[in-house]
Parts: C-alpha cells; structure tokens; sequence
C-alpha cells in the first residue's frame, strides 16, 4: 500500500542546478518537496568543472554570445530561446555572488576564462570545480528556508496523471509522481498542484560517460510515458577529453586545457594531428574534436590520445587546474611534466522533453528544466558552459510561471495509491545488471559518435528484444531503483535510436556516414508519444 503525500504545493524531481533554483524562486510563495535520487549532491551539477558563461567583459556583447551559441547547434537552436538565456545569464551570475559563489576574482572583477567555440572570454569558474561550488551555495540556501523540504533517497518510478486520480481522468494533467523510498522499500504517491522535472540526462545509457551513475534519463522516460513530446535525442554530446584510467571511470580533463594551450597528440608518434581536421585546431566546437580523437584511435588502433599542457609554466598549470592536477598525481600523472591519456566520452544529453521559454511541457501541470529538455538552447551542440547557465534561467522561468498561474493551478484530486498486490521479490538481480551492461555496450558501438543505418538498425533490434524481456519483468516483480532505472535507460535508448534513424543528414552531434551533409534546413525531431 502506497502513501499519499499532499504536504506539499510543488513536486521537484531532482536536486541539481536547475531543481534547487525552482525551489528557491518558489519557496517565498508556496510550500516546496524536492525529491533527489540517492543523496542530494549525486546529480551532474556538482561535476560541472568549467564554470558558466556569460556576458561580462566590456568587449563582449550579447549579439556575439548569441552568434556563438546558433553556431555551435549548426542552425538547430531556437533563435529566441538562445536570446532569452543569454540575455537573462548576468542576472544569474548576480544572484549566485548573493548566494555566496565564490568565483575567481582578479583585480577585482570577476575572472573569465575562454573555451572551445566561444568567440571571448566569458566563462566564470571557482578554480576548475565550478559546478561544486554552486552545489553547495544552492544547497545552504535551500536548506535554510522554511518552506523547502529536500527528500533523498527516492526514486521516482512514474508522474501521476489523470489516469491514477480515483475518478479516471484521461485528461493527461500531471499531479506528482510516484517515488520509491530507498530506504524503506515503500512506494509513495508525492501529490501537488504543479510538478517541475529537474531530472537531468540519460548520459549512462552509454559505455563510456562522464555523468554520474544515476543520469539514466529517469525524468525523459516518465515525461514520455506520461504523453509528453520529446525532442532531438539523437544530439547526444560526446567530450573529447576523459581521462583514460581503467581504475578511475568518467574522470573529465575540462574544456579549459585546450583554452589555455593544451594540445592533442598521436601518443606514439607525437604528431599534432587537430590541424589536419579543423582550422581552429584544439579550439574546435566538441562534436569535431570528439570526432577527430574517435577518427584517430579507431584508425591507428589506439587505446587513447595524448593531451599534453606541460610547454606551459608548471606553476600556472597547477595553479589554475589545482583539482584535475591533484587528481592525476595520486593516479602517477603528472601533467606539468608529461601528457595525460585522454578517450570522448558521452558528456551531455542536449536533446529531451519539449518546452517552451516559461518551462512548460505538453502536460498540463508538468514543468521542465536543465538537461532533461530540450528548450531549443542548444540545437544540435551544446556549447560549453551554456549548461549550469540553461538550469538557472528554466528553474527561475518555471517557477515564475507557477507562481503567475497560481490561482488557475487546482488542488490535487484524491488519487489511487501504487498497487504492488500482483508482485513477488526478484531472485534474478543479475537479469538486470546483465540488461544494463548489455545496453550500454551496444548503444557506445552503434549510436556512438558515428552512426550508419545499419549500425542504427541493429541497436533497434536489440532494444525491441530487451524492452519485452523488461516489461515482463517488471510487472512481476517489486520495484527495486536498479529495476527503475534499467526501465528508464532502454526507454531513452529507444528514442535516440529512433530519432537517429529518422535524420536523412549529417549535423552537429549526429553524424552518419549513409548521409554526411547537411541539409539546407534545419529541423527538430519531434516524436510524439
């Protein structure tokens, strides 16, 4: 038997950037349930090394972030999406400062760093673990507001809707979601006027990622199945740069190295080989660089490629990347005197569930922000530091829409708790990690950086076999996170596959070799559930 919980006006999934700017631009106004898988800091946010960027510099203009930003998401980005980020991005960075960020300074002004496909240096960062930093001031200031309950541990299995009220409704109006407590193994039905998805990416669909271990596209799945619009899935971000360590898994050597002078070698034979690709070298967009490092290793056979920064001064390496420099030494790199081994990596998730600018998604009721949308930002590639800055203005815009609607938003219904009457224990925890490990490997060698229809098609035969293996099994057995997670993965694996395959062309992050150019127009792919 389930629990109701209508304690609450506002449902947040997930504690990240985006989730805790919702709840603190709500909490003046309405009581706020903030629910996190695992602990509060697990999700991407706190791994964001870079910074964020923004127009700051007396040189810099609004126009030339924009034209940057259209650039990078090769002419997919809505145009006044990518205006209202940038536009909103120096209120954002004020209204960390207040909450107590401590970006770099230098003679008293903030310092701004530059990275691949921005046309200036824009980038605010607290050293080279900027995303830590935001974290914890959005953490404390959450923390301290009365009207902000922050929940972990829960694992949120599907968004109630019209269909769970107790008066059927097949209206489609999002009321909460139903999470799994992992510490009790009880299912709750969390219930408010209005629910926000804070969720995050599907990063670790793939082998190979940098998104921590609970980015399995949990918030993309459940919109889906609920009857939202997804959009651009096949745009997955691959990193050019992650550290190649068969101990350490998904350690990111930042953008910022090849912005301050890092160069990409061939490890054995030394050989710069980025200018054979791309006039700007190692200052490319990702999607080429990633490219590029995936061209060489698969031709030359190679484990990995170099990425060397020590020509630099050893102290200004040090002192500017203190953390990644740290880290590399206990793992006996040293990289003010030597090359670090560096692999691409799936990094970001850049397309997801459709919004508009105030955060709104198909269903009535259901909110959107951060990298579980696709707000129409980042087009076909996200350009770096754009990300945290996406979860700020959508959190902020969310809440001010809710708060705008308050009077039209209805108090829930009484709904029907999660019935588990027909449902026994697994023995067969290994089904699932054999399922995961399964998805993982072929989604990284057929939807990876290069596709082909045939690679595409096979991934799709392999996602029609699992999703029935799957389903039965979930509907035998009681929800455990793994279980919920595995569901939700090869969910999002089937939408990439299948938005993939529906691309005639080559563009931004995806790239086939059946059709390598462009088409002259560039258009979303929108599935409709």
């Amino acid at each position: 038997m389930a629990l109701s919980n209508s304690d609450h006006d506002v449902i947040i999934i997930g504690s990240g950037a985006a989730g805790l700017t919702a709840a603190i631009s709500l909490a003046d106004h309405c009581r706020v349930l903030v629910l996190a898988k695992g602990n509060l800091t697990g999700g991407s946010t706190a791994w964001a090394q870079g910074g964020i960027a923004a127009v700051l510099d007396a040189g810099d203009t609004f126009e030339n972030h924009i034209e940057d930003t259209m650039v990078a998401g090769a002419g997919l980005n809505r145009r006044e999406t990518v205006e209202c980020v940038v536009e909103n991005a120096p209120h954002a960075i004020e209204r960390l400062i207040q909450m107590g960020v401590p970006f770099n300074m230098e003679k008293g002004a903030l310092h701004l760093t530059r990275e691949g496909g921005h046309s200036h240096r824009r980038i605010v960062h607290v050293d080279d673990a900027t995303g830590w930093a935001v974290q914890a001031a959005l953490l404390k200031t959450a923390e301290e507001h009365p009207n902000i309950t922050l929940l972990p541990g829960q694992a949120c299995i599907d968004l109630i809707t019209g269909r769970h009220e107790e008066r059927y409704s097949g209206s489609g109006r999002v009321w909460g979601v139903y999470a799994l407590d992992e510490a009790t193994g009880q299912v709750h039905a969390h219930v408010g006027r209005a629910t926000i998805l804070a969720s995050g990416g599907a990063g670790r669909v793939y082998q190979f990622s940098t998104a921590p271990r609970g980015a399995t596209g949990d918030g993309i799945a459940m919109a889906w199945r609920a009857g939202a619009r997804v959009s651009n899935m096949e745009m997955m971000q691959f990193h050019p740069t992650c550290l190649y360590n068969l101990e350490v898994k998904n350690f990111l050597i930042t953008e910022a190295v090849r912005g301050e002078g890092g160069i990409l070698k061939h490890p054995v034979t030394g050989h710069r080989y980025m200018p054979d690709y791309d006039p700007r070298a190692e200052l490319a967009p990702r999607d080429v660089v990633a490219r590029a490092n995936d061209d060489q290793i698969k031709r030359y056979g190679l484990d990995y490629v170099h990425l060397d920064i020590s020509d630099r001064d050893p102290a200004f390496v040090a002192g500017h990347f203190p953390n990644i420099h740290e880290k590399l030494l206990t793992l006996g790199i040293d990289m003010t005197t030597g090359p670090i081994p560096v692999v691409p990596a799936q990094h970001y998730t850049c397309g997801g569930v459709l919004i508009d600018l105030a955060g709104r998604t198909d269903l009535p009721g259901l909110y959107a922000a951060g990298e579980c949308t696709e707000s129409g930002l980042h087009g076909a590639n996200r350009l770096a530091s754009n990300s945290l800055l996406e979860c700020f203005v959508f959190g902020e815009a969310a809440a001010r829409d809710i708060v705008a609607r308050w009077d039209e938003l209805d108090a829930p219904p009484a709904i029907r708790p999660w019935d588990e009457s027909r449902v026994t224990d697994s023995d067969e925890e290994v089904v699932i990690k054999q399922n995961w490990t399964e998805i993982r490997r072929f989604m990284w060698n057929y939807v990876g950086i290069v596709r082909t229809t045939k690679r595409l098609e096979r991934a799709q035969h392999r996602i029609n076999m699992l999703t029935h293996e799957i389903e039965d099994y979930y509907g035998h057995f009681r929800v455990t996170t793994d279980l919920i997670e595995l569901r939700n993965l090869l969910q999002c694996a089937e939408l990439i596959v299948r938005s993939a395959l529906h691309r005639k062309e080559s563009r931004g992050l995806h790239y086939t070799l059946d059709y390598p150019d462009m088409l002259p127009e560039a258009v979303d792919t929108v599935l409709v559930p």
